[in-house]
């Protein structure tokens, strides 16, 4: 890492450009991060060590959990609930709260769903459903036991689990496309003179791990999402 910052600063010399060692961060990921290493530091100061941070709206943090993140998108969430009652008082019609929901809520629950939705645990799901279901409770005016398949129904929904691997999956059609600038993730594929003569036709070779642990999108995708035949 003092290799790669010393070649990334003498490239922002290079370019005209410096460094802002403020807005810098450092994370280590794995078991590193249990070891005493040395900060790096350049000749403005020493760079921040964090556990976690914001990337471009996600919040990833060195444990690679996801846990971060989504106790910062359902707090966001909750906050917005507020102002769905608040409307709900106003004398809103049910279109037109469903509306607020699905415009304003639920896309901070679904934002960047491919690369944190197969990596979730049970409990993670379980917390971003159960914000939905409050969304809905409000909007019904229901009673706490009504049940949520029975709220989804009213309202033509369905759960927020389902809603995000079709999007992973649509997502996954996108970068299998030559034209995509993500297509170069995916590993080589197999030629249409092998795939032809497979039961399975999948033009992408299924990836195998020991542990799912440090697995990426990309992995899930090709394992799961090759329902299709791509004769591209």
């Amino acid at each position: 890492m003092t290799n790669y910052l010393q070649n990334l600063i003498e490239w922002t010399a290079v370019n005209d450009m410096q460094l802002n060692t403020s807005k810098t961060k450092e994370m280590i990921l794995g078991r590193l991060a249990q070891t005493n290493l040395p900060l790096l530091t350049t000749s403005t100061g020493t760079i921040e060590r964090v556990t976690s941070f914001k990337l471009l709206g996600v919040y990833i943090d060195s444990s690679l959990s996801w846990t971060t993140h989504i106790n910062n998108i359902t707090k966001k969430a909750t906050r917005r609930l507020y102002f769905l009652n608040q409307l709900k008082r106003a004398g809103l019609t049910i279109n037109q709260l469903l509306h607020y929901y699905t415009v304003v809520i639920r896309p901070v629950l679904e934002y960047c769903a491919p690369a944190w939705h197969y990596a979730l645990t049970k409990t993670q799901a379980e917390q971003l459903e159960a914000l939905q279901k409050r969304a809905l409770c409000i909007i019904l005016n229901s009673t706490p036991g009504t049940p949520y398949i029975f709220m989804l129904s009213s309202l033509n929904l369905t759960t927020l689990a389902s809603r995000r691997n079709d999007i992973s999956r649509t997502f996954f059609d996108k970068i299998s496309l030559p034209s995509s600038c993500l297509h170069h993730l995916l590993p080589v594929p197999r030629e249409h003179s092998i795939t032809s003569r497979l039961r399975h036709h999948q033009k992408y070779p299924k990836v195998y791990t020991r542990t799912k642990r440090y697995t990426s999108y990309i992995h899930h995708a090709i394992n799961n999402y090759q329902d299709k035949i791509y004769n591209s």
